[in-house]
Formats: structure tokens, C-alpha cells, sequence
């Protein structure tokens, strides 16, 4: 039988699956807050159905629209994943600021 560690290495060892251009580059930038490549994929589909076009932004359509067999791995992405909302959230700010300011110098 196969240990916990080697599992995970083989799980962490593949690159994420890809999703639209444009989200899969916005979320590179924080791929440094998962620990585990399922829960940085599981974050891009959030984004993906945060832009998608369906009426209700609820996990169980989020999923749907992504193609997910059910919304229980975004429901775990949000309540039990190992990222810690408030790094990420200042990661954010911090792209944001970098964004603004090279605005604002017209190095866009």
C-alpha cells in the first residue's frame, strides 16, 4: 500500500488543468496559497463561475457550469481547504496596488 506522503507527492507532482486563458493567468498569481494542485484548480473553477453567465451564483450551478460532477469539492475548497483567506486577501491587494501604480506611472 502506497503512504500518505507518496500520494501526495504524486498528486502535488502534475501541473493544474487548464481553464480560460485569462482566469488561469489572474489565478497564477496565487498559486503560492495552495498547498495541493486539486485545491488551486478547485479555486479557478470558483472564478470561472463567478464570471460565467448563470443567474444563481450558488456552488451546485457553479459546478454545473464548470462541467464538476457535483459542488461537495468547491464546498470543501471554502470550509476545509489549507489556504488562509486572509493571506490571500492580502496577496490581492498587493497585486491590486502593483496594478494601480504602474497605472498611474503609465507603464501599463
Amino acid at each position: 500500500m502506497y503512504s500518505q506522503t507518496y500520494i501526495r507527492k504524486v498528486v502535488e507532482s502534475r501541473k493544474p488543468k487548464s481553464t480560460v486563458g485569462f482566469i488561469d493567468e489572474y489565478c497564477q498569481y496565487y498559486r503560492n496559497q495552495f498547498s495541493d494542485v486539486r485545491s488551486f484548480e478547485d479555486f479557478k473553477y470558483l472564478h470561472m463561475g463567478s464570471i460565467s453567465d448563470i443567474k444563481r451564483k450558488i456552488l451546485p450551478e457553479i459546478a454545473k457550469v464548470v462541467g464538476l460532477d457535483n459542488h461537495q469539492i468547491l464546498h470543501h475548497l471554502l470550509t476545509h481547504s489549507p489556504w488562509n483567506s486572509q493571506n490571500l486577501r492580502k496577496q490581492r491587494l498587493d497585486l491590486i496596488l502593483k496594478v494601480l501604480a504602474l497605472h498611474k506611472f503609465g507603464m501599463n
